[in-house]
């Protein structure tokens, strides 16, 4: 599910999206990362820098690269010793409602 406003950039600036996907990718590229790692790790920067957008987007890529909502819950509790228990709290809120969304179909 890709949403809309990414949708209407990429009709309004497709040289601009295609740019910006190409930087993902050399950015994923770059390491030794598995998909499934870079899927966790992208998660808790979203998570971390409370992009709610983006935490979505990467729980949604993370199950589809592999991993389980068991998964997705601890990288948002991993959150409690460094962001504190409320962003903790926020970070899970936000873990599950994709979780329950994609097992909802």
């Amino acid at each position: 599910m890709i949403p809309k406003r990414y949708q209407q950039m990429h009709q309004s600036h497709p040289e601009l999206m295609q740019a910006y996907e190409s930087f993902g990718k050399a950015a994923r590229k770059a390491g030794p990362l598995s998909a499934r790692e870079v899927a966790l790790v992208k998660l808790a920067i979203s998570l971390g820098a409370g992009l709610e957008g983006a935490a979505h987007s990467h729980c949604r890529k993370a199950l589809e690269a592999g991993c389980e909502p068991e998964d997705l819950s601890h990288v948002a509790i991993l959150a409690a010793p460094t962001l504190g228990f409320p962003s903790m709290m926020r970070a899970r809120s936000w873990v599950e409602e994709v979780v329950t969304k994609q097992s909802n179909g």
